[in-house]
């Protein structure tokens, strides 16, 4: 499923104002990245959904109640660009991967469109000189674009570029809207329908790397896998 693993969706958003909402947000309560094992360097978010409606809570909920916290309030092309996207939606995020920072290759669990989510990218800062790899295929995103990737795979970014890079990251769920978004941009549900299970091996990865990063949400998750094998 190779071909599926990086879908650029269409749309193109006006840099100028990302930007000009990125700047309303520069005092806010930027965190480090919660997977502290998978950076060197500074990884920081800010909240403008989250599980709490908080800005400083950058972690994934098992809930249903995620809200948009008042630093969106403050941010009206940010909200424009959400509205774009007629699904239901969990965390919202800016991430910001400071020049000569490095995230190191790694997998996150039940990221695929094929598991129901979808997690987009949206470039507000970014640079030529960034290198992000996705399922060992490198990807060009640039300011503006919207991007799809299947972050299950193994994914890595280094920024030694001369700019903080910045994307806006929605993390959202699949539905009829979206599966025909994916459709229009070239996504292979055949081939979707024919991917194989995961294997013993795969489960055993994917158990370490869960442990590895020692978060309590991912603690059911990882009962669950163990009691599949």
């Amino acid at each position: 499923m190779k071909g599926n693993n990086i879908i650029r969706l269409p749309f193109h958003f006006d840099i100028a104002k990302l930007q000009a909402d990125l700047k309303s947000c520069e005092e806010a309560s930027w965190q480090l990245h919660f997977n502290t094992r998978d950076y060197d360097g500074e990884w920081t978010a800010v909240a403008l959904r989250s599980g709490t409606g908080h800005d400083a809570d950058i972690y994934a909920h098992p809930t249903d109640n995620y809200q948009n916290t008042a630093l969106l309030d403050a941010c009206p092309y940010f909200q424009e660009v959400i509205h774009t996207f007629k699904c239901r939606m969990d965390g919202i995020r800016l991430l910001k991967l400071e020049r000569g920072s490095v995230i190191k290759p790694h997998r996150d669990m039940d990221a695929a469109y094929e598991d129901g989510f979808v997690r987009i990218h949206i470039p507000v800062i970014t640079h030529p000189d960034v290198i992000f790899m996705v399922g060992g295929q490198r990807v060009d995103m640039q300011e503006g674009q919207c991007w799809y990737a299947n972050f299950s795979e193994v994914h890595s970014v280094e920024n030694f570029s001369p700019v903080d890079r910045v994307h806006l990251v929605i993390d959202a769920h699949r539905n009829e809207w979206t599966d025909t978004l994916f459709q229009q941009a070239g996504y292979d549900f055949q081939a979707e329908k024919v991917a194989a299970k995961l294997d013993r091996g795969t489960t055993l990865q994917v158990i370490a790397e869960l442990e590895r990063n020692n978060n309590p949400a991912n603690e059911a998750l990882i009962a669950q896998l163990k009691a599949s094998l």
